[in-house]
C-alpha cells in the first residue's frame, strides 16, 4: 500500500456500514440523559455510566482495554506493536450542555472507535497493523456547564486539573467531592496524565457553524482555535421608586449593563473575525416599578488572533467602567477564563490535506470559534481537528444535525490519516 493510494480492501460497503453504525450510536447515546425529553449530561452524572458501558462494549469487540480514570474520562486503548510504541489519542467529550444536540462531542468519540474498526477490517484483508498505540478518550467534561470552567477531562490528561478541584457548582459541591461521590479516587488524579511518547491528538467534531454549509463542502481542516475570555460583570447602583425618582438622580445598574451589552455587539460587528456575546443578564430586585439597583451580566469574547481579542477586550472593560461612572454605579469584574488562540499542528494539517486529496474530497481550512479539548492537548503534543458540516448551522440545540454521507467522508479521511501517520512512523 503506497502512502497516498486508497487501500483496495477498504470498500464503500464497509464505509457505509460503519457510517450507519456511527449515526445509530449517536442516536442511542442521546437517550442516556438526566432530563427526560432532552439531551442533558452534565459532568459525572448518573447516565454517564450508561454511555461508558455502551462504548466499552464496542471497545471490547475491537480488542481494546478500557478504564475510567480519576476524573471520569473513558480510556480505551489499543496496544501498539511494542511496549514503547508512541500513542495517538483520538476522541472528544461525553458531557453536554442542557437541551443539547446528539452530535456535539459524542460524534468524535464514536468516530474514534469506527476508525479503528475500519483499520481492523483492513488488517483482516491482509493489511499491516498500525505501528503505534491508539487511545480513544471520551472526556468526562468539556462544556464548563456545571462548574463554569471547561476542560476538566482533558486537563487531567495533560496534568493541569489540580487547580480546578475546589471549584463549586450551583449546589455548592466541589469538583473533588463530585469525583468522590461518583466512586472515583481523587488521589489517583496524577495517574490520569498521559505517559510515554505521545504521537499526537486528533479530534473529529461537528463544525457547529455555517462556514462549511455555505461553501457546499462536507469537511474542513481546522487551522486553529480562537482564543477567548469570559468574565462576569456586577453593576451596583441604588434601587428606588420608578415613579418618584427623576432621571438625573437615578443610579440605574441595569442601564449601565445594557449600555455595555450594546457596546459589545457594536464592537464585534465592526471588527472582522471578532465575536462578543452577553449571554446572561439579570437585574434585581426585578419589579416593574423599581429602578434596578443591581445588574449582573456575562461577556464571552473570541478571536483567532490574540492581539485583536485582547485589544477589544480591554476596550470593552473600559466601556463598562465608563458606563458605570456615567450613571453613578460601580462595576466589579470577575475574570472566569482566558484561553490563548491555539494553532493546530502544521504537520498534522498537512497529513489531513494529503488524506483529503487522496480521497478526492475538498478540504478548506477554517478557524474554530468554539473551544475544544484539542486546544488543551495542543499545548502538550501535536494536535489536529477535522470539522464535519453542520447542515443547519445549529449546535448546543436539539435540532443539531450532521449528514450520514458527510460522516462517511470523515471516516474515509480519518482512516487515510491513520495510515499516512503510520507510513511516517513505520
Amino acid at each position: 500500500m503506497t502512502a497516498d493510494s486508497r487501500p483496495a480492501s477498504l470498500s464503500d460497503e464497509t464505509i457505509q456500514a460503519l457510517s450507519h453504525k456511527i449515526m445509530d450510536a449517536c442516536a442511542a447515546l442521546a437517550c442516556h440523559t438526566e432530563v427526560e425529553g432532552e439531551i442533558n449530561r452534565p459532568f459525572l452524572c448518573a447516565t454517564t455510566r450508561q454511555v461508558h458501558a455502551y462504548l466499552t462494549r464496542w471497545a471490547d469487540a475491537l480488542g481494546m482495554t478500557t478504564s475510567i480514570d480519576a476524573v471520569g474520562n473513558l480510556r480505551s486503548r489499543l496496544a501498539g506493536p511494542t511496549p514503547d510504541a508512541p500513542t495517538l489519542y483520538l476522541g472528544s467529550h461525553l458531557d453536554t450542555v442542557p437541551n443539547a444536540g446528539a452530535y456535539d462531542g459524542i460524534l468524535g468519540v464514536v468516530m474514534g472507535y469506527a476508525m479503528l474498526e475500519a483499520v481492523r477490517s483492513l488488517q483482516e484483508e491482509g493489511g499491516q497493523p498500525l505501528p503505534y498505540a491508539v487511545e480513544v478518550v471520551g472526556f468526562s467534561e468539556e462544556e464548563g456547564v456545571r462548574y463554569g470552567v471547561p476542560f476538566i477531562g482533558s486537563r487531567a490528561l495533560v496534568g493541569t486539573v489540580d487547580a480546578m478541584l475546589e471549584l463549586r457548582d450551583a449546589a455548592g459541591q466541589s469538583v473533588r467531592d463530585a469525583i468522590r461521590d461518583y466512586g472515583l479516587n481523587v488521589d489517583e488524579i496524577g495517574e490520569a496524565q498521559f505517559r510515554g511518547r505521545a504521537l499526537g491528538y486528533f479530534e473529529i467534531h461537528a463544525e457547529q457553524g455555517p462556514v462549511l454549509q455555505d461553501a457546499g463542502v462536507s469537511l474542513g481542516v481546522v487551522e486553529g482555535i480562537a482564543g477567548q475570555n469570559r468574565v462576569i460583570l456586577e453593576f451596583m447602583g441604588q434601587a428606588s421608586h420608578a415613579g418618584t425618582t427623576p432621571m438625573n438622580l437615578r443610579r440605574d445598574a441595569l442601564a449601565a449593563a445594557a449600555r455595555f451589552a450594546v457596546a459589545a455587539e457594536d464592537l464585534a460587528r465592526a471588527t472582522p473575525g471578532l465575536v462578543a456575546t452577553v449571554g446572561v443578564m439579570q437585574a434585581r430586585p426585578g419589579a416593574i416599578n423599581v429602578i434596578p439597583g443591581e445588574a449582573y451580566c456575562t461577556l464571552d469574547i473570541r478571536h483567532a488572533r490574540d492581539e485583536v481579542r485582547l485589544k477589544a477586550f480591554e476596550q470593552l472593560l473600559n466601556t463598562a467602567n465608563a458606563a458605570a461612572v456615567e450613571r453613578g454605579v460601580t462595576v466589579t469584574i470577575t475574570h472566569k477564563m482566558e484561553e490563548q488562540a491555539t494553532p493546530m499542528s502544521d504537520a498534522f494539517k498537512a497529513l489531513l490535506h494529503r488524506a483529503a486529496t487522496a480521497e478526492g474530497l475538498p478540504h478548506p481550512e477554517l478557524v474554530s470559534g468554539a473551544g475544544h479539548d484539542a486546544m488543551v492537548m495542543a499545548a502538550h503534543m501535536r494536535a489536529a481537528m477535522l470539522f464535519v458540516r453542520s447542515p443547519n448551522a445549529l449546535s448546543h440545540h436539539p435540532d443539531e444535525l450532521v449528514l450520514e454521507e458527510d460522516v462517511a467522508d470523515a471516516l474515509r479521511l480519518g482512516v487515510r490519516f491513520l495510515h499516512l501517520l503510520a507510513a511516517e512512523n513505520a
